[in-house]
């Protein structure tokens, strides 16, 4: 399977740690806003990532990626099938994706990605909205960060991998969880962060961060 995107991106690293704990095979590909690749454009017609192609099979978003990941490879099941438990997975993909990430994202392009990758000056006004964002979300989460375990039940799922990967890329702008103040989600994000295929999309993403990000 081939994932249009950059690993740094809480989306195409999402998708990237599901397919790993399926033990799909995967190949990186570049993508983005502006990439002119046919390829690409093919399989995210409004350039959005990550998007895939799967033995000709393309498909752009993350969470519409994980349905189709969860329905072809259905072991180990990421998706609860119970049903309280399947609205809560989805309700934290959904907080992860369209709350988190939103924040997230004010701070990132604006100290980051704009300034220093693509030459565009950012925002602070901006950048600081988020961060005044960020205290209630991060409330949120230590509130119903178990103590024990995941955030939907006793198996790890996409709940865990969603939420996870915006606190990953909330590092890269120095908003990483705070042990000292926030210790259920430290800990919880701790054994995440732990698992194999967290650590074999970390390892790749590593050697990428090292060649596009600023010293």
């Amino acid at each position: 399977m081939k994932i249009y995107g950059a690993l740094l991106s809480p989306f195409v690293r999402k998708v990237a740690v599901v397919a790993a704990e399926k033990g799909i095979v995967t190949q990186d590909a570049p993508g983005g806003p502006g990439n002119p690749d046919p390829a690409f454009l093919a399989a995210s017609p409004m350039g959005k990532i990550p998007a895939i192609d799967d033995d000709g099979y393309t498909l752009a978003d993350s969470s519409a990626i994980v349905a189709y990941i969860e329905a072809k490879w259905p072991e180990p099941c990421l998706i609860p099938a119970e049903a309280q438990a399947r609205g809560r997975a989805i309700w934290f993909d959904e907080f992860a994706d369209t709350i988190m990430a939103t924040a997230c994202g004010k701070i990132l392009f604006n100290r980051l990605v704009g300034p220093k990758l693509l030459n565009m000056p950012g925002d602070e006004a901006v950048a600081l909205q988020g961060e005044a964002e960020l205290p209630r979300l991060l409330e949120y989460l230590e509130s119903v960060a178990p103590a024990k375990g995941w955030l939907v039940g006793e198996a790890f799922g996409l709940a865990d991998i969603a939420v996870a990967s915006v606190f990953r890329t909330m590092e890269y702008v120095n908003h990483g969880v705070d042990a000292a103040a926030r210790p259920l989600t430290a800990a919880w994000y701790g054994r995440v962060c732990a698992r194999d295929s967290w650590q074999a999309v970390a390892e790749k993403e590593a050697k990428l961060a090292e060649r596009i990000l600023p010293l």
